[in-house]
């Protein structure tokens, strides 16, 4: 497979990350079982039109996916992923200003993804499956690598840590490591601590609360935290009315210094946030 060279793509191979405010990452989900917008974006048409208004909204980043992770997902194949997601890509590519990313961790759909222009990659498995490591190596995009214990079907069963925000600071440690030495540019890195992943409600409180431990690191920290189940455990609300708590959330992750908030409600994020940035710079 020959990848489009860098210095031929519209981004000349410029990093994301030069942004001295935080960024809002608005989720596009072609998916028919994602726990929050499961199939309301399954065609070509729907999710163009959807990021869209995104854009329209003030989103920074769109993080277009094509297979389900969340709890007891069914995986999908290379194929079925590619052709939900390339096609939206290839046209919101020509179409749209900001940075499109892809969320997935197939070597197969980074190849195709970025050639079809993604800018950076989003992986929940931190670049661990067959062939992922070196293709994004390759690519020369921005990575995100997310912490998850275990797979998505099976990941909140039998869930324990010693120490969460520890173990969690030394995995993405870890794979930091791991990624600069295949050759992936520290200043194309981002951290995720992959809230509900493999992670009991306790988990998740203590890992927003120590989110400081994972900005010691010196790369931006993503946090996707939108609607999340742990909003349902502490005020038994469904899906649908979830935003309040979603904006509480991702304004603490930004207070505790997340560089990005990956958000179904880019809108209401995005004006949370300007308010913050006006009352911290007056």
């Amino acid at each position: 497979m020959s990848v489009q060279a860098v210095s031929d793509r519209p981004d000349g191979g410029r990093s994301l990350l030069g942004s001295d405010r935080p960024l809002v990452m608005g989720i596009l989900n072609i998916t028919p079982d994602s726990f929050s917008d499961g199939g309301e974006f399954l065609t070509p048409a729907a999710a163009c039109q959807r990021a869209r208004q995104m854009v329209a909204e003030g989103c920074d980043i769109i993080d277009i996916g094509g297979e389900s992770t969340r709890p007891g997902a069914v995986p999908v194949t290379a194929d079925d992923e590619l052709a939900r997601v390339v096609p939206v890509i290839r046209a919101l590519a020509e179409e749209i200003d900001i940075p499109i990313s892809i969320d997935t961790s197939k070597a197969a759909v980074m190849y195709e993804a970025v050639n079809a222009g993604a800018r950076m990659i989003n992986d929940v498995r931190a670049l661990q499956a067959p062939g992922a490591l070196a293709m994004a190596a390759s690519l020369k995009v921005d990575v995100c690598l997310m912490h998850m214990r275990g797979e998505p079907h099976s990941m909140q069963t039998s869930v324990s840590y010693d120490n969460v925000s520890l173990q969690v600071e030394a995995f993405l440690r870890q794979r930091l490591e791991i990624a600069i030495a295949a050759g992936i540019e520290r200043r194309r890195l981002i951290i995720d601590p992959g809230f509900g992943f493999g992670k009991r409600l306790g988990d998740n409180l203590l890992l927003l609360q120590q989110l400081d431990a994972l900005v010691a690191l010196n790369v931006p920290v993503l946090v996707g935290l939108s609607r999340k189940s742990m909003i349902d455990h502490l005020l038994s609300l469904p899906v649908d009315e979830r935003l309040s708590a979603s904006l509480a959330l991702a304004l603490l992750a930004v207070i505790k210094g997340a560089r990005i908030v990956r958000v179904h409600d880019v809108k209401e994020t995005v004006q949370a946030l300007r308010i913050y940035d006006a009352v911290c710079n007056a």
